[in-house]
């Protein structure tokens, strides 16, 4: 019988706090010959720097990224940088926006002292009319961070509205920055609390239109950990949203991850008809339940190394090679994703979910995101659970809770590419499906 390598848990790259013994350990291993490793991913490039990224995104999907150079290979994933262009091209774009970072940064500490020194804020500092706080828990959080500045570190008279609601979401970044990963030793430093409110902050008024929701930092704390240099943490982070800000933008009355709610439930009634028939039963046709998954992409239903894991999988499979154009065009800004327009592209630098999508070109159906698809792949794996056992929301709930730490990550990725096969060729032949681009 041949002897084969069970390979190093990725656990160990994420130290957990020893008092933390209910943590699920990761499923995911680092194999020699099947993860990409930093000799393969140098493989990769030419002596000028171009980087041949077809070579990667197979064994990214089929064995993950070596923690050592996950960072770097997810600025390529995420449309950081381009595949085509130079190391030195490259370089001078990193000190570009470190640059960038720099200036924001010092533009939010001008407004608000705690930016960039340590310390963050739990307690909302301002009212909705703009009126500094009277608390008496962030007066002392600011006094005793601010030191003897005379600037006032809470509100003046020449605040503008977006100045205002930016400096009303502080506290729930900082709210929700000590909930975050706190299983891992990283977060026991001040520094990196303080480090990942920055960012967030920031990213806030960068990207005014989102600004901050809840599960933001879910998404950004992964950044801050690979990436020693904070500016390279933040560009990462924002690259991931440009994917994701979607979901999180929203009005009064709608909230922007319905899009997806609403093709989740229009996939699920393609693919598994009996188990969309049923969740409707139960009064879960609008897919809320699910809302979890698809906002913070499956952050909490797995261990911190899985969700590494699955995350660069997904990116991997979905991969576009245009991507970095779309970003880095005329109009840069966060929204040009959501505009973007197909051009020819080479399919083999492609990854095999958008492959699929570019076969299907000439269809009248829309691409939706692989995100979408993982998350039906979870509920068609336990449908007929779902089916029998959930006689109410409470307890479909429950049953998608019970997965947490159990599921594994690379089977739901190969599930979600046949759903999304099954999918196509059923709503296509059917034509009764009508889902919207997102």
């Amino acid at each position: 019988m041949m002897w084969r390598d069970p390979g190093t848990p990725a656990d160990s790259y994420y130290e957990v706090r020893p008092e933390c013994t209910d943590v699920a350990p990761s499923k995911f291993r680092i194999k020699a010959g099947k993860t990409l490793s930093e000799r393969k991913w140098k493989s990769a490039f030419s002596t000028e720097g171009y980087l041949d990224i077809g070579k990667t995104l197979t064994r990214i999907y089929h064995g993950g990224i070596h923690p050592s150079i996950r960072g770097e290979v997810w600025e390529f994933l995420l449309g950081c940088y381009d595949p085509k262009s130079s190391y030195e091209e490259r370089e001078e774009i990193r000190l570009s926006r470190r640059s960038k970072y720099a200036a924001l940064k010092e533009l939010c500490k001008h407004m608000f002292p705690l930016i960039g020194n340590g310390n963050f804020v739990t307690a909302p500092i301002i009212n909705e009319n703009g009126e500094p706080s009277q608390d008496p828990i962030v007066l002392e959080q600011i006094s005793r961070a601010a030191g003897s500045s005379n600037h006032s570190p809470i509100a003046d008279s020449s605040m503008d509205k977006k100045e205002i609601q930016w400096k009303q979401t502080l506290h729930q970044i900082g709210l929700d920055v000590i909930r975050t990963d706190r299983t891992l030793v990283f977060y026991q430093k001040q520094e990196n609390l303080a480090k990942l409110w920055d960012i967030l902050a920031i990213y806030a008024w960068f990207d005014s239109d989102v600004g901050y929701c809840q599960g933001m930092s879910d998404l950004c704390s992964p950044m801050l950990i690979l990436f020693d240099n904070e500016a390279d943490a933040f560009w990462c982070f924002e690259r991931l949203m440009r994917k994701l800000r979607v979901n999180f933008r929203g009005t009064e009355r709608t909230v922007g991850v319905e899009l997806q709610l609403g093709n989740l439930a229009s996939v699920t009634q393609v693919i598994d008809p009996k188990l969309h028939q049923h969740l409707e039963t139960l009064g879960g046709g609008d897919y809320l339940f699910a809302v979890r998954m698809l906002m913070v992409l499956f952050r909490r239903e797995f261990s911190f190394a899985d969700s590494l894991y699955l995350w660069e999988m997904m990116w991997a499979l979905e991969y576009d090679p245009e991507l970095y154009s779309v970003y880095e065009g005329k109009d840069s800004d966060p929204k040009r994703l959501e505009v973007h327009k197909s051009k020819p592209k080479s399919m083999n630098q492609c990854g095999k979910f958008e492959r699929e999508n570019m076969r299907n070109g000439g269809s009248q159906i829309a691409p939706l995101p692989i995100s979408v698809f993982l998350v039906a792949s979870v509920l068609k794996d336990k449908s007929t659970k779902l089916i029998t056992e959930a006689r109410g929301l409470d307890d479909v709930v429950k049953i998608l809770n019970d997965m947490t730490g159990n599921i594994d990550a690379r089977k739901a990725c190969t599930g979600a590419i046949k759903l999304h096969k099954k999918y196509l060729k059923k709503a296509k032949s059917s034509q009764v499906t009508k889902v919207q681009p997102m």
